[in-house]
């Protein structure tokens, strides 16, 4: 198994990235998180790797923190969640966020992750719960979280703007817009629907 990989970045996307290690090219699965922090092309980068083996595919989904590894990790172990949805996952919330919402059985915050319905969510609180909390204790620097109000979801939502390139005033001229026209949108609709007015 590839656990890490170090080498000089060649290429970036936010759907892959491709290391080069002593002229082997490497196709590493990024979420976003990783994708926003990594360097410049030609640089150098380290990523923690999870090699997933298939019948007819290897890949490679890497991490620029272990904590963000463990997550990944942790969220295979619930059934229905492969490794693809596990990155979008992470895509869509911090580990310290996602402990937080299992340990707190946040289902609004979890369903606000594109790609996540009630039930996945239900079974995410339900067969994750107890290896977050043992994962939590592990970690004592990190608190759990209040379930998330307005204005952080608020803030979440114009975050995600900024890593797109986006100016603060832009972004939040958008959402108001947006949060005008349907005062209950969640993070996803926030989004989605900033960019539609952002685009115009």
């Amino acid at each position: 198994m590839i656990a890490q990989l170090r080498g000089r970045l060649i290429h970036k996307s936010p759907e892959y990235s491709i290391i080069d290690v002593g002229g082997v090219g490497y196709r590493v699965f990024t979420p976003f998180s990783t994708f926003y922090e990594l360097p410049d092309l030609e640089n150098q980068v380290t990523l923690h790797t999870y090699t997933n083996v298939r019948e007819d595919a290897l890949q490679l989904f890497g991490f620029l923190t272990t904590d963000e590894k463990e997550m990944f990790q942790l969220l295979l172990s619930v059934s229905g969640i492969g490794p693809k949805l596990a990155v979008n996952i992470l895509s869509g919330i911090t580990p310290e966020e996602l402990r937080s919402a299992l340990l707190s059985g946040n289902l609004l915050r979890l369903t606000a992750i594109p790609g996540i319905g009630k039930k996945t969510a239900e079974r995410m609180v339900l067969e994750l719960k107890d290896k977050a909390l043992k994962l939590h204790k592990e970690k004592p620097g990190v608190q759990a979280k209040p379930v998330a109000t307005g204005d952080e979801v608020l803030e979440d939502a114009i975050s995600a703007l900024l890593n797109l390139g986006y100016k603060r005033p832009q972004a939040e001229g958008a959402l108001e817009k947006v949060k005008k026209e349907n005062p209950d949108s969640d993070i996803e609709e926030m989004i989605k629907g900033a960019l539609k007015v952002l685009a115009r």
